[in-house]
């Protein structure tokens, strides 16, 4: 949808720690989108094992973690950040 949009120039993706969604985005990333992405992953200082705000936001066994999401997203290619607060400007410098 982004990728396809004249208006769109660069794309923020924000994600949690659980779950595999963000990874499995990233990867589509990497294939289809030839636009700049910017990614955030929440949670970054959730203790292992932890219950967050839903079912989907544990991490178990090092899988769905903060560190190993944003490892993903750097392979892919995404210009990761580790603040919210640094998005706006990472999103002007890469366009």
């Amino acid at each position: 949808l982004f990728q396809k949009d004249r208006g769109t120039k660069a794309i923020c993706m924000i994600g949690e720690i659980g779950g595999t969604a963000e990874d499995e985005a990233a990867y589509y990333i990497k294939k289809n989108v030839t636009k700049p992405v910017i990614g955030f992953i929440a949670g970054q200082t959730a203790p292992p094992g932890r219950r967050m705000g839903h079912a989907g936001a544990i991490i178990s066994g090092g899988q769905g973690t903060a560190e190993e999401k944003m490892k993903v997203m750097r392979r892919c290619g995404i210009k990761v950040v580790k603040s919210p607060a640094d998005l706006g400007k990472t999103i002007a410098k890469v366009l």
